[in-house]
């Protein structure tokens, strides 16, 4: 999981963790789209985008359909991974 000072995804507020499930279930969408489909305010959207920037959780890029607007989408390698002492110990 993506971290930051210690903060993982599973230390975020709910609405963060919301808005990330709607981005895995979603793939890419601006704000409007992850308030559309969460029905969250647009203010609390952008307070749980910020969290999730914050812990690497998330990538910003230019919605290039509409350039006033951000295309958010989950960064890869915020995806759980199997640690490496894991690894190990299944081929143990």
């Amino acid at each position: 999981m993506a971290e930051s000072d210690g903060e993982t995804i599973a230390d975020l507020p709910p609405s963060a963790k919301l808005v990330y499930k709607v981005l895995e279930y979603n793939g890419p969408l601006t704000q409007k789209g992850i308030v559309e489909e969460s029905m969250l305010s647009a203010r609390t959207v952008r307070y749980a985008l910020e969290r999730l920037e914050e812990v690497g959780a998330v990538d910003e890029d230019v919605y290039f359909a509409d350039a006033r607007q951000n295309l958010y989408e989950i960064v890869d390698d915020a995806e759980e991974q199997p640690s490496e002492s894991t690894e190990s110990a299944v081929s143990d």
